[in-house]
């Protein structure tokens, strides 16, 4: 069976302080998977290091059976990334942000559409610079739609949202799964984790401290709830009262 996202033993250190040590998963198709940790535990890069836009120290990723950084530009055209930090021209409207966006693509969707799912449709005209926080959110999520992806990363996908937007997304997003779209995302959400995720992996310091469902992480943890389980994992809560 080909995986859709595959990480084996992957590392990765910074002037010799080691990011992430030998993280294993594999992402079957039209799966979500959610990557967790606290900030700093190394879910950037992982995702870095499976994407090929930084080269891991040791261990291998492919992503559709193909390694990203020897096919970067054929498997580009079939995987879309969102990430909470997006760069683009000065006062570039949206619908000219999404065109050009689309004209990089080999079998784009219809941005037009997408900006109609997530609400945007009366921004189309807007500079992208003077959209707020969750409407810049919901534009990079529609950018990483544009290529028509198979598999799509998604970086914080809701920050910024109300608690209406989030759901209209998370609704959006189950609609595309059942499409057969596979999404790897990072959220510090616990509620949408439940939702939206088939399996998780949770990092603490670079390394995996969990990987299964969210029901055999509760039931590992012995909590009762999955926000007191994935605490009890990472550690989060007792690096937030240091």
């Amino acid at each position: 069976m080909e995986y859709a996202i595959e990480a084996k033993n992957l590392c990765k250190s910074y002037a010799g302080v080691k990011a992430i040590r030998d993280i294993s998963f594999i992402v079957r198709q039209g799966e979500v998977f959610g990557l967790l940790g606290a900030n700093g535990a190394g879910k950037s890069t992982t995702i870095e290091c499976l994407l090929g836009t930084k080269k891991a120290d040791g261990g291998e990723a492919s992503i559709l059976g193909l390694d990203p950084r020897s096919y970067r530009k054929k498997l580009f055209e079939r995987v879309g990334v969102q990430f909470q930090e997006s760069s683009y021209q000065e006062k570039i409207t949206v619908s000219e942000l999404c065109e050009e966006s689309a004209s990089l693509c080999k079998n784009p969707a219809d941005y037009r559409e997408l900006l109609h799912r997530f609400g945007l449709s009366e921004k189309s005209k807007s500079p992208v610079n003077e959209l707020s926080g969750g409407q810049k959110q919901r534009l990079f999520i529609v950018l990483a739609l544009i290529p028509n992806p198979e598999v799509v990363f998604l970086d914080e996908l809701t920050t910024g949202l109300d608690a209406k937007a989030r759901r209209e997304v998370w609704k959006c997003l189950k609609e595309l799964k059942e499409k057969g779209l596979t999404i790897l995302l990072t959220s510090h959400f616990m509620d949408e984790v439940e939702i939206l995720c088939d399996r998780i992996m949770i990092l603490k310091e670079g390394e995996s401290v969990f990987c299964g469902t969210v029901r055999e992480a509760i039931a590992a943890s012995g909590c009762e709830k999955f926000e007191d389980a994935y605490l009890s994992f990472s550690n989060e809560e007792e690096e937030e009262r240091i």
